[in-house]
């Protein structure tokens, strides 16, 4: 279960506050594969970090009883002056896992990074925090993995890759997901979560929430 109870989200302007949503009240379907539509400034982005807990409401909060990830794809949580390992281990202890050296190895393995795995991150290449970041979240089991914008990770192979290891998932947990691609969204989601002006409406049929986000 996901809840957003009396959920409120602003940002400050010189216009005053900038509502995204205003005492919002909604539950997340448990046992889908979601795929949140809407158009661009509509809150996707704020919704998944207040669901990842990167970012907090002004009022209300976020309720569940589900271990969900980070937004996949983001780097959310790496630190540029730690090495990969170094924050490979800290994002392990955070979240639990019993095996942190067998953790580090798949996380050196997916994300492909070779000896650079034991540099700061902040020498990294553009492409290589991403990766790593994504090789930290697909090798710990959530129970949901929110995944924004899976396509924009890495070189071809590893967008590839990394779509393989995420449909694998999504087989035992499940996935809400933004993606600008409606057929990525077909390809992991069954249904759809449609913002519009800071409401929140659930389609079952995936098809229909498609259509009613692309009417709008």
């Amino acid at each position: 279960m996901i809840k957003l109870e009396k959920l409120t989200k602003y940002y400050p302007s010189k216009l005053g506050k900038q509502f995204i949503f205003n005492n919002v009240t909604f539950e997340i379907p448990s046992g889908h594969n979601i795929g949140i539509l809407g158009s661009n400034g509509a809150g996707k982005s704020t919704l998944f970090k207040l669901l990842a807990g990167s970012e907090y409401p002004n009022k209300g909060k976020v309720v569940t009883d589900l271990s969900l990830s980070w937004p996949v794809a983001l780097t959310t949580g790496i630190h540029p002056q730690m090495t990969g390992r170094e924050n490979t281990r800290f994002i392990g202890k955070v979240n639990g896992v019993a095996d942190l050296a067998a953790f580090e190895q798949r996380v050196k393995a997916f994300a492909e990074l070779g000896n650079k795995y034991d540099l700061p991150v902040h020498t990294y290449s553009s492409g290589m925090k991403p990766r790593l970041a994504f090789a930290c979240s697909i090798a710990i089991d959530f129970d949901v993995y929110l995944i924004d914008e899976v396509t924009s990770v890495g070189d071809a192979n590893f967008r590839r890759k990394a779509k393989e290891a995420l449909l694998e998932r999504s087989e035992k947990a499940n996935v809400i997901m933004v993606s600008h691609e409606m057929d990525e969204i077909r390809q992991f989601c069954d249904s759809a979560i449609v913002l519009h002006k800071g409401e929140l409406t659930f389609y079952n049929d995936l098809e229909q929430g498609i259509a009613e986000y692309q009417a709008l």
